[in-house]
């Protein structure tokens, strides 16, 4: 049990402990009582046990079978006709199994909560990397790729804890999944909002006096943290509100694209930095849906 750290992988991996002893102890009780009538029946009887762990362990209960073939070894060690000696070897690895339980179950790691604090800490830099890169007060672009890896990088080494996530709080995968994925789109939308906004001088003046889109950036700058608050204390409340908001801003933002419809000077960057925030919205609007689902459970 010692490489298992989360409570998602120790549980079912001690019941898999558990049943593997088990079963290798039957097997191996009923080869010793077939080896008092026919030694050539007992091997028989063994060939199928170990045909019985080998499907076991090509299949999704590799574990299993390898303590099954363990057990039954260990139980079939008996001298002839000595069925207490097997008993007692067998009671001895199943005792061992649930002394393992025991002594990782004192105090497991959660999974889910180390997956909170780690989504609540890419939030976190994810909301400071956009005040970075958007501030008024810069003249020029930011150099901030290092800082985009970092997110991308952290965002796949989140992925490790879903499984064991799921196991713990019995959430579909497929919203730790969904939840993912938006982290993933939310960071390669930033890079492209960043290349957009610095695009030209004319349109950067342009994005730098819309009103309607500064506030905008505020409003999502504070969802983001409502966002990293509710992971942190495993409340959903602070994010109830966020899908209205989202809503306002999706509709400010195609005001403020329409507004520029007849703008004939770089427009293509001043579309696609609107646009980009229009579907960052839509995402951090689906991001606090899936939150909510994933911390009410």
């Amino acid at each position: 049990m010692g490489p298992i750290s989360f409570w998602g992988n120790v549980v079912p991996r001690a019941f898999e402990r558990i049943g593997g002893t088990v079963l290798g102890s039957i097997l191996g009780l009923i080869a010793l009582q077939l080896e008092l009538i026919s030694l050539p029946l007992m091997l028989v009887w063994c060939a199928a046990a170990m045909f019985l762990c080998g499907w076991l362990a090509l299949g999704k209960k590799p574990y299993q079978g390898l303590l099954i073939g363990v057990t039954l070894a260990i139980v079939v060690g008996s001298p002839t006709g000595e069925i207490d000696t097997a008993l007692w070897r067998s009671g001895d690895v199943l005792l061992g199994s649930l002394l393992a339980m025991l002594f990782t179950g004192i105090w497991p790691q959660r999974a889910f909560i180390h997956w909170r604090i780690q989504l609540a800490k890419s939030l976190t830099e994810y909301n400071r990397v956009y005040q970075s890169a958007f501030s008024p007060n810069l003249l020029e672009r930011p150099r901030l790729e290092s800082h985009l890896q970092k997110l991308l990088t952290d965002a796949v080494k989140m992925r490790g804890l879903i499984a064991p996530a799921s196991k713990e709080t019995r959430i579909p995968k497929s919203i730790y999944e969904g939840i993912q994925t938006i982290n993933r789109n939310l960071v390669c939308m930033l890079e492209l909002q960043i290349n957009a906004y610095w695009a030209t001088r004319p349109s950067h003046f342009v994005l730098l006096n819309a009103q309607k889109l500064r506030d905008t950036q505020h409003m999502m700058q504070q969802i983001l943290l409502s966002l990293v608050h509710a992971l942190y204390e495993g409340n959903p409340q602070p994010v109830f509100a966020n899908t209205e908001k989202l809503n306002d801003a999706v509709e400010e933002l195609r005001q403020l694209l329409n507004n520029h419809h007849d703008l004939k000077v770089v427009e293509t960057p001043i579309y696609g930095y609107v646009w980009l925030n229009m579907e960052t919205a839509h995402q951090l609007e689906l991001l606090s849906n899936l939150i909510c689902r994933a911390l009410r459970k």
